[in-house]
């Protein structure tokens, strides 16, 4: 990337909105309640021939202590640092208020350079606003419109004189296609899912060594779906921090439900999910239905049991746990269990070979030679029922795709096939492959008779034979009746 803007403002100024603008994308939730944002997000923005990061900030608040609102700052405050250019944001039908003035001298204090920009400008309306931004001290004030788009040329002058020269960005260019060449690998998408307050963020924050997402006692503080780039056991790896997820009989707001809907979109594009389990209230009927979910969407799954600390005999709760998986959560036998607990540590080394591990069996592909070998031997050692007095023959099976695996079995009765048995095959796979711990798409379907067409074509001929000799015969001649 060129260059790094954060957009700051006080909260419902359409930070958000004006990010989902830059990056052509709705990444960022937006609603009309103040605060929605809490955690910084990045993302990749494209204005005309400018490509920069982008990095939407939570409300600025004037706020002390270690209240939410403070922490919120602290992390708005983080983005500023960080960033090459800073987007002053404030609202231009509102007029500006103390706080807004309070943030205009925190940014003037600062080394970052300020950009100001008044939104909701559409209209004649709002020239007003736009002109009593002149007071803060920042210059002149854009005026852009981030929900209509309008201004964006302004933003566009205004951002040009931070982008680098176009040698400087070839040279950048050379070096990234270098570095792309020796580390070919795509990033690893890992999300982070689970109920409310089960310390998602404060895992995250533990693996990567700083204080990258808001945390805290309160329940329910993450609400985007976060993504963190990452580089672990010499894998780069994307990590997305959820929202918690709730039962669906208790959320009713509108926030709450856009949270869980972008919660299901990350848990959607990752290819292996972590489902962080509270050791102190394990396997609730809410974590079973959230592993349903990512195993519905043919996710890879590891299992995180947190708060582990606070575990007195480990040993018999490890063993409660596999027997609660067996019983539980068939659907993935063999899952990966990795007690964890962020306050001391433990465990947080493990989670990432064992995402690796669910990865590979994820990808997983098969010979098909080695499948009808397979497919002899278990239909020999247990075969398919008979079936309205006929026996269910599988012919053959061969591996469909991976990423989850995904196996079709050809017969010609392959509707009466019963799930129980359906459910002995994927099992003895799991087991003869090495496929412990993911979904298992075991699809059948009746296969073609090659000697089909060879019948019809028989039959046919066998009814134009015997139609043209009933046409050769004479007809029969009734027998006339005494008079």
């Amino acid at each position: 990337m060129s260059f790094t803007l954060a957009i700051v403002g006080r909260p419902n100024v359409g930070k958000s909105t004006l990010f989902n603008r830059l990056v052509g994308k709705r990444l960022a939730l937006v609603d009309d309640t103040p605060g929605v944002t809490r955690d910084r997000r990045e993302g990749t923005a494209e204005l005309g021939d400018l490509t920069f990061t982008v990095i939407d900030t939570a409300g600025f608040e004037d706020a002390g202590g270690d209240v939410l609102p403070a922490r919120m700052r602290r992390q708005t405050e983080a983005a500023i640092e960080a960033a090459d250019v800073c987007l002053f944001l404030v609202d231009a039908r509102a007029g500006l208020t103390p706080l807004d003035e309070e943030i205009a001298r925190i940014l003037r204090k600062g080394d970052t350079p300020v950009i100001l920009a008044v939104n909701k400008c559409e209209g004649k309306a709002a020239e007003a606003g736009r002109m009593e931004a002149f007071r803060l001290g920042l210059g002149e004030p854009l005026g852009i419109s981030a929900e209509h788009g309008e201004g964006t040329s302004d933003l566009y002058q205004a951002l040009l004189p931070f982008a680098p020269d176009p040698e400087d960005e070839e040279e950048a260019g050379d070096d990234l296609e270098d570095s792309d060449e020796d580390d070919p690998k795509k990033p690893l998408r890992l999300a982070v899912v689970g109920r409310p307050n089960a310390g998602k963020s404060t895992l995250i924050n533990e693996l990567i060594g700083e204080d990258r997402l808001l945390t805290g006692p309160e329940a329910g503080i993450t609400r985007d779906a976060i993504s963190v780039d990452w580089t672990a056991e010499g894998r780069a790896i994307k990590l997305w921090d959820t929202a918690g997820l709730r039962r669906r009989s208790r959320v009713t707001e509108k926030l709450e439900k856009l949270s869980v809907a972008d919660t299901l979109r990350a848990v959607d594009f990752a290819e292996v999910v972590v489902l962080l389990i509270d050791a102190t209230q394990p396997f609730e009927k809410q974590d079973l239905h959230i592993a349903d979910t990512v195993v519905e969407e043919g996710r890879a799954l590891v299992l995180a049991i947190s708060k582990w600390d606070l575990v007195e005999d480990r040993s018999a709760a490890l063993r409660e746990i596999d027997e609660r998986i067996d019983e539980l959560l068939p659907q993935v036998k063999g899952v990966e269990v990795v007690p964890v607990s962020s306050l001391t540590g433990q465990g947080l080394d493990k989670i990432i070979p064992a995402a690796l591990r669910a990865y590979k069996r994820w990808t997983k592909r098969v010979s098909t030679s080695a499948m009808n070998r397979w497919l002899e031997m278990a239909v020999g050692r247990h075969p398919p029922p008979a079936v309205q007095g006929r026996r269910i023959r599988l012919r053959y099976m061969t591996q469909a795709k991976a990423r989850p695996p995904t196996f079709v079995v050809f017969s010609q009765r392959a509707e009466k096939l019963p799930e129980s048995y359906t459910r002995y095959l994927v099992n003895s796979l799991r087991e003869r492959f090495d496929l412990d711990g993911t979904p298992i798409r075991l699809l059948m379907r009746k296969g073609d008779n090659p000697y089909a067409d060879q019948r019809k074509r028989r039959g046919t001929s066998q009814k134009a034979k015997i139609k043209a000799r009933s046409a050769k015969k004479p007809a029969r001649k009734k027998p006339a009746k005494d008079a």
